[in-house]
C-alpha cells in the first residue's frame, strides 16, 4: 500500500462506505490521513476520588457495591442506579433508559468505567458510564479520543479504525528541509501525522500540531511568494497609458483627495503602466474615500480603450457606485450600464450585447455579472467591492472573462498593518488611512441597559431635528439562554414604548434580497426615520440624514464591527452619535467599550481587537477556503506564520539540490492550476 492507493483499497471499505467516504472527498490513503480531528476528548485518568475532585470525563477502576432498585422519573424516563467504590469513596453510575445495563454488573466484581463525572446535591455521579475492555494503566494514563467531522453512514469509531490500519502499513516520507526541521526542533513528518491521529498525551499533541501547522502556513507562504513570483515573470498584462484626460478629472472632482487616496491612486497607476497584470488590495477605513480611488483607477482603463467591471456585494451598493460614476463621469462621454439581480429581462439582454459588441464601456452590478452569458469584447479592469464578502470562486469566474487583466479589490475591514503584509503575499497591499475633509468625527458613548430610556428620548430629538436613527441587534430571534434583544421583539418594544408616532421599519438577512432594498430606499428617502435592523446594515450604505447609530447588546459584537456599524453615520452635515448598549460586567467588556468611545481609526481598533480576543472579528465570517488552510488559522497563529514565512522566503533564495526540487515541485503544481486560481 502506498499513500496514493485508492480508498477502495482498505480492508473493511465496501462499495457504499467508499461512497459515503468520497463524498467527504476522501479518495485515496492521503486524503484519508489528511482528514484531521475537528476536536479532540480529554479524558483524565483518576485513581482515586479522595483529595482534588477530577470532575469531567474520567476513567476509574472500581468495584460494584450496591445495584438499586430503577426508579422512574416524573419525565417518565428509567433511572438505573449502581453504587461503586473506588477502595476509598463510593460514587454512583446513572444510566437513562438502559434497565439492561444491570445484566453486565455482579456485587463486588471489579471494573474499569469510563464517563462524565460531577457533583450533585452532596453526591459524586459518573453519567451514563460505558465499560474499558482494554487494559488501562490507571496511575499514568490520559485518554485522547479524536472527533472526526461525520457524514451520514460515516462512524468515529470507522474513522479511528481505518487510520490506524493505515498507519500500521505506511511510512511517511519527510518533505520538509532538514535545516528548518532542526532550527526550530519539530518533530518528522511521519511522528507527526501518527499522534496528531492517536496522541498520548496533551504535550505529545501539541508538538505534532505546531510541526503540521508549521508545515502548512511554510506551504502557504511559499506558494503565495513563488505565485507572485511566476505572474510577474509569466504574464504578459496590458499596459496602460497614463490617460491626458485624468488631469480634467481630477479638477472636476467635487473635493481634493487626501494625500493617502492621492498616494494610492499614483500606486494604482504605477501597476497599470506596468506589462504584467495588477493585482491590488486597497485596505480603507469606513468613510476613508476607497470609492473615487476605483473609479479614477477605471476611468484611466477605459481611456485607454478598454472595458471595466465593478461588482459590489448588495444592490444598494451597486446602485450607490453606479449613480456616483454617472455623476463623476457625465462629461467625459463614457457609457456605463447597471446590471444587478432585479434589471428586468429586457434590459438584461441589452446590456449583454452591448457589453459583448463593446458599446458599455462600465459595467456596475452584483453577482449578476457573473453568469456564464456575460461576456466582453475587451475587458481591461475589474474591481471587487467588500472582497470578503465574495467567494474565490466567484472572484475568478469575474477575473475570467478577461485575459491577464488588471484587479483591484477594495474592502473597508481594517486588518492590522503588519498582519495584512503575511495574509496578502500575493497582492500588493495599499492603505487609505486617511478620512477626507467634512467627514463627521462621531462622538462614541456606551451604557449599561439601565440607561435605555435616556437613549431612545435622544433619538426622539433627533428625530424632531429632521435626523434619522438606526437601531442595530445581534439576533433575528429570541434567545432564551443568553436573553438578548431579537429584531423582533425589540422593534415591538420601541414601536409600542417610544415611536407611536413615528415612521418605523424593521431589516433583517431572512428577508429576499428585495424587500430588504424597498426598505433600505425608503429609508435612503427620508420616508422611515428608523430602522431597527440586524448587520445587514453593517456596509456600504450612505444615508447623509441619518445621525444616530444605537447597537443594542454590544458586548456581542467584535471591535471591527462595531465600528463598521458606527461608519453607516457621520455621512453628511450633521453632528452624530453612536451609542453602545452593552452588559458591562467584566473589565473586558469595559476595555473594549472605552476603545471605541476613545477611537474613530479602525486600525488602531483592529490592532486592539487582536489583542484582547485573539482572532475576535476581524473579517466577521470566515471564508471556507479562502486560504485553504486545514489547522492553522492566520491570525490566531500569526507568530508561528511569521516564521514560516520568513523561511519560504529563505528557500526561495536556496540554491541547496533539495530545496530546488521542493520550488520545482510547487511551480509545477502552481502552472498545471493557474487558470483556475483566483489571485486576490
Amino acid at each position: 500500500m502506498n499513500i496514493y492507493s485508492s480508498i477502495r483499497d482498505l480492508r473493511g471499505v465496501g462499495p457504499k462506505t467508499a461512497e459515503t467516504l468520497e463524498k467527504c472527498c476522501i479518495f485515496s490513503i492521503i486524503d484519508l490521513l489528511l482528514y484531521f480531528p475537528r476536536d479532540y476528548e480529554m479524558i483524565s485518568a483518576c485513581d482515586s476520588l479522595q483529595g482534588d475532585k477530577n470532575y469531567g470525563k474520567v476513567i476509574i477502576k472500581c468495584e460494584v457495591v450496591r445495584i438499586e432498585k430503577d426508579i422512574r422519573t416524573k419525565s417518565g424516563k428509567v433511572l438505573t442506579t449502581i453504587v461503586f467504590s473506588d477502595g476509598n469513596s463510593e460514587f454512583k453510575g446513572k444510566w437513562f433508559n438502559q434497565p439492561y445495563i444491570k445484566n453486565y454488573y455482579r456485587l463486588n466484581k471489579e471494573y474499569t468505567l469510563m464517563g462524565k463525572l460531577q457533583e450533585f446535591r452532596g453526591e459524586i455521579i459518573l453519567s451514563n458510564p460505558t465499560l474499558v475492555k482494554e487494559k488501562v494503566n490507571i496511575s499514568t494514563e490520559e485518554k485522547i479520543i479524536p472527533k472526526y467531522p461525520l457524514r451520514s453512514g460515516i462512524t468515529n469509531n470507522l474513522m479511528i479504525k481505518l487510520i490506524s490500519q493505515v498507519l500500521q502499513e505506511v511510512e511517511i516520507e519527510e518533505n520538509l528541509p532538514m535545516w528548518i526541521i532542526n532550527k526550530y526542533k519539530l518533530c518528522s513528518l511521519d511522528t507527526a501525522m501518527r499522534i496528531i491521529h492517536s496522541p498520548k498525551s496533551s504535550e505529545e499533541l501539541h508538538e505534532a500540531s505546531k510541526r503540521l501547522k508549521f508545515q502548512e502556513l511554510f506551504t502557504y507562504s511559499l506558494k503565495i511568494l513563488m505565485l507572485k513570483d511566476y505572474l510577474n515573470k509569466n504574464k504578459n498584462g496590458i499596459s496602460f497609458k497614463i490617460h491626458e484626460e485624468l488631469k480634467m478629472l481630477k479638477e472636476q472632482l467635487p473635493y481634493a483627495l487626501t494625500k493617502a487616496q492621492s498616494r494610492v491612486v499614483r500606486q494604482i497607476l504605477v501597476d497599470q503602466k506596468k506589462g504584467i497584470p495588477m493585482n491590488r488590495l486597497v485596505q480603507g477605513d469606513v468613510g476613508s474615500g476607497k470609492t473615487i480611488v476605483a473609479l479614477i483607477s477605471i476611468f484611466n482603463v477605459i481611456k485607454n480603450g478598454y472595458q471595466g467591471v465593478m461588482m459590489a456585494p448588495t444592490e444598494i451598493l451597486a446602485t450607490q457606485h453606479y449613480l456616483e460614476a454617472e455623476k463623476l463621469f457625465k462629461d467625459f462621454n463614457i457609457n456605463i450600464r447597471l446590471l444587478c439581480g432585479s434589471t428586468t429581462v429586457k434590459n438584461k439582454e441589452k446590456i449583454k450585447q452591448g457589453l459583448k459588441d463593446g458599446e458599455i464601456d462600465l459595467v456596475i452590478g452584483t453577482h449578476a455579472l457573473i453568469e456564464d452569458d456575460v461576456e466582453f469584447m475587451n475587458l481591461g479592469m475589474v474591481i471587487t467591492d467588500e472582497q470578503h464578502r465574495f467567494g474565490v470562486a466567484q472572484r475568478s469566474r469575474l477575473s475570467n472573462k478577461g485575459k491577464n487583466i488588471d484587479t483591484l479589490v477594495m474592502t473597508a475591514t481594517p486588518i492590522p498593518r503588519t498582519l495584512s503584509l503575511y495574509l496578502y503575499g500575493d497582492l500588493d497591499v495599499s492603505i487609505i488611512d486617511e478620512l477626507p475633509p467634512g467627514r463627521q468625527i462621531i462622538d462614541t458613548y456606551y451604557i449599561n441597559k439601565a440607561g435605555k430610556d435616556r437613549v431612545y428620548n435622544f433619538a426622539l430629538e433627533e428625530i424632531k431635528k429632521g435626523r434619522q436613527v438606526y437601531v442595530v441587534c445581534p439576533l433575528v430571534e429570541e434567545n432564551e439562554e443568553l436573553k438578548l434583544s431579537s429584531v423582533e421583539n425589540l422593534y415591538s418594544e420601541l414601536k409600542e414604548k417610544y415611536f407611536q408616532d413615528t415612521e418605523i421599519e424593521i431589516l433583517h438577512g431572512k428577508m429576499s434580497p428585495k424587500l430588504k432594498d424597498e426598505i433600505m430606499n425608503r429609508f435612503k428617502r427620508g420616508e422611515t426615520k428608523i430602522i431597527v435592523s440586524t448587520t445587514v446594515i453593517e456596509v456600504g450604505i450612505n444615508v447623509p440624514n441619518a445621525t444616530l447609530m444605537i447597537i443594542e447588546n454590544a458586548e456581542r459584537f467584535g471591535l471591527a464591527q462595531l465600528h463598521q456599524l458606527r461608519g453607516r453615520v457621520g455621512r453628511g452635515k450633521h453632528k452624530s452619535y453612536c451609542i453602545l448598549i452593552a452588559d458591562v460586567k467584566n473589565d473586558i467588556i469595559r476595555r473594549r467599550m472605552e476603545i471605541m468611545k476613545s477611537s474613530n481609526d479602525g486600525f488602531f481598533i483592529a490592532e486592539q481587537d487582536l489583542k484582547i480576543r485573539g482572532s475576535g472579528e476581524i473579517f466577521g465570517v470566515r471564508q471556507h477556503g479562502e486560504s485553504s488552510l486545514i489547522l492553522s488559522d492566520v491570525i490566531d497563529d500569526i507568530e508561528l506564520l511569521k516564521l514560516a514565512n520568513l523561511e519560504a522566503k529563505r528557500l526561495i533564495e536556496s540554491n541547496i539540490e533539495n530545496d530546488i526540487k521542493v520550488k520545482e515541485e510547487i511551480l509545477r503544481k502552481i502552472e498545471q492550476s493557474s487558470r483556475f486560481i483566483c489571485f486576490n
